[in-house]
């Protein structure tokens, strides 16, 4: 569904097989970098959020935030990413001074280990994701990647930094990645 989507958004699609797992999820990879070229790192996060489903303005009225639904966002995110960014389990945080049960820890993300690109992970999936729960949803998410280890804290209920003051802003790009350009400070793709 994602390699559909990514693959529409950007005009193309890998000629990767659909039904081998590792071949499907490399033909996603590709269509990601295809998602990228060209785009600044706004138009690359603008063209993710036009994939996601459209939300109806009484949604927000009709379920506000609460700490329930961060917990139950936390609780239901396992079983559906999974796939897509490997192995998580739900954890404790401190959200404004309350303990609640809406953290989400990935253990080695899957999308961010096999592209190798800190680009994708920030524009592609981040600032996406982050605005899509935040800004439609109004259930505020805070993603922290972490690029030493590869994994990732998704905190519900928690507002995301503005971009320009966010810690991933300044991360470097890494050795591997195909579109990288290491040992330039800041990474390109960042914007």
């Amino acid at each position: 569904m994602c390699r559909t989507a990514y693959g529409n958004l950007a005009g193309w699609q890998s000629s990767r097989d659909w039904k081998d797992g590792s071949e499907t999820y490399q033909g996603m990879i590709e269509v990601s970098r295809a998602l990228m070229k060209g785009k600044s790192a706004m138009e690359q996060r603008d063209a993710v959020i036009k994939g996601f489903p459209h939300i109806p303005p009484w949604f927000r009225k009709v379920f506000p935030y609460s700490k329930w639904g961060a917990e139950l966002n936390a609780r239901i995110t396992p079983a559906f990413f999974s796939w897509l960014v490997g192995p998580m389990q739900t954890e404790i945080a401190d959200v404004n001074g309350i303990q609640q049960h809406s953290s989400v820890h990935i253990k080695r993300c899957r999308y961010l280990a096999e592209s190798g690109c800190v680009g994708m992970c920030v524009n592609l999936c981040k600032t996406p994701t982050q605005a899509f729960f935040t800004e439609e949803l109004g259930m505020p998410l805070t993603m922290k990647p972490n690029f030493e280890d590869y994994s990732c804290d998704m905190v519900f209920g928690e507002m995301p930094p503005n971009l320009e003051l966010d810690e991933v802003n300044t991360q470097s790009c890494y050795e591997v990645c195909p579109q990288g350009k290491s040992g330039t400070g800041k990474c390109h793709k960042l914007g």
